[in-house]
């Protein structure tokens, strides 16, 4: 069996993942086990630079706040701001650190300078501005669809009202004291229907994909703020449901717009049931991908990623009997493979939290998987 999966290794580029997949996807979905690895960004930006010259695609979605994303966007199509700039304030869950993610903006931007606008490429973030520790105000979404609308019926000192100040809604004490949160005080609800009346009068005129992104973000904002107030068990599961459907809604704008590469974790595009255990028990809900995926049909594809060590953090030779183990026996640093050439095998369990191995049981759900042998610190 080793042999046969040897054989059946293909590189990692853009024409071999295209060879692998029934059609050309609007939504290109790559994901990772882990985070904040140089080497899978790196081996990202090569697939996303091949996708780019060979197969069309325009735009990079990566798991990051939607709005920041936005700096970014315009720095790599205007050259606005300085790379430095966007590098701190245009990524969300500390992502402008890393040097791959850097190396990507670089990219762009070069790759933009020397060509019409038709023919840039395009950052964009695609989570909701939360983070495991605390959600962000309303405040910047709702700010800017007002101000994008105008209407005369509401007025902006009446907005700010309501939302006061706004370490009310970034407490963090309120992700794990219900009670802590302003989710579900008057002003909150008020809000709410306010932004609803808002969206309303958006769909009743042409308008920009920035002020979708806007109208979008201010309703997942608000009602991720409803379910931090929630004093019931189901607290934590409905607070990642709704953080996954947020990002699939912004994947099926993004896929509206034009072919795109997505890069995030395993558990946020798989099409099966993400779960984890946290401080109030098991959370399960489906992930964007799921979400998105069943809505665009063959329009989406989803590659999932698996890495043999991560010596850095106390991953080494993963176990021959499991999948991962069955892969390191080849010598290439990486490769890409159909998961029909993959037979069954135990679940791999990794002794840090940080990695999350693949699950076997996936694999029939998965269109294609890259199995990078080892990922190393540095470049």
């Amino acid at each position: 069996m080793a042999t046969d999966i040897k054989d059946a290794a293909r590189p990692v580029d853009a024409r071999t993942l295209m060879d692998l997949l029934p059609n050309h996807p609007r939504l290109l979905a790559l994901g990772e086990p882990t985070h904040g690895q140089d080497t899978l960004l790196d081996l990202r930006n090569d697939v996303f630079r091949d996708l780019v010259e060979q197969e069309g695609y325009r735009t990079i979605a990566i798991e990051s706040d939607c709005l920041k994303a936005l700096l970014v966007d315009d720095h790599v199509t205007t050259g606005a701001g300085t790379l430095d700039d966007v590098m701190t304030h245009g990524f969300s869950h500390d992502w402008g650190a890393f040097e791959g993610n850097r190396d990507l903006v670089r990219w762009m931007r070069a790759h933009n300078e020397t060509r019409p606008a038709a023919d840039h490429v395009h950052f964009a973030g695609f989570d909701t501005p939360v983070e495991i520790t605390h959600a962000e105000s309303p405040r910047a979404p709702l700010t800017a669809l007002h101000t994008h609308l105008a209407p005369p019926d509401i007025d902006a000192d009446t907005l700010d009202r309501l939302l006061g100040p706004d370490d009310r809604w970034t407490d963090p004490a309120a992700m794990f004291d219900p009670t802590r949160s302003t989710g579900r005080t008057p002003e909150a609800r008020q809000l709410r229907a306010l932004a609803d009346d808002l969206i309303a009068l958006l769909d009743q005129h042409p308008h920009t994909p920035r002020a979708s992104l806007h109208a979008r973000t201010a309703t997942a904002l608000l009602r991720y703020h409803h379910w931090m107030a929630d004093p019931t068990p189901a607290r934590m599961t409905r607070l990642c449901a709704q953080r996954d459907a947020a990002m699939a809604h912004n994947l099926l704008a993004l896929a509206a717009q034009g072919p795109t590469l997505v890069h995030a974790h395993n558990a946020h595009l798989q099409r099966e049931r993400s779960s984890m255990d946290l401080w109030q028990g098991r959370a399960e809900w489906w992930s964007a991908g799921a979400l998105a995926g069943a809505r665009l049909g063959d329009d989406y594809a989803f590659v999932a990623t698996a890495v043999g060590t991560i010596r850095h953090q106390g991953v080494d030779t993963p176990p021959a009997d499991t999948l991962e183990g069955l892969l390191y026996d080849n010598p290439a640093p990486h490769h890409l493979i159909a998961p029909t050439h993959l037979p069954t095998t135990t679940p791999r369990v990794s002794p840090w939290f940080g990695y999350a191995p693949l699950d076997p049981a996936h694999l029939k759900t998965i269109d294609g998987l890259v199995y990078v042998r080892d990922v190393t610190t540095g470049h």
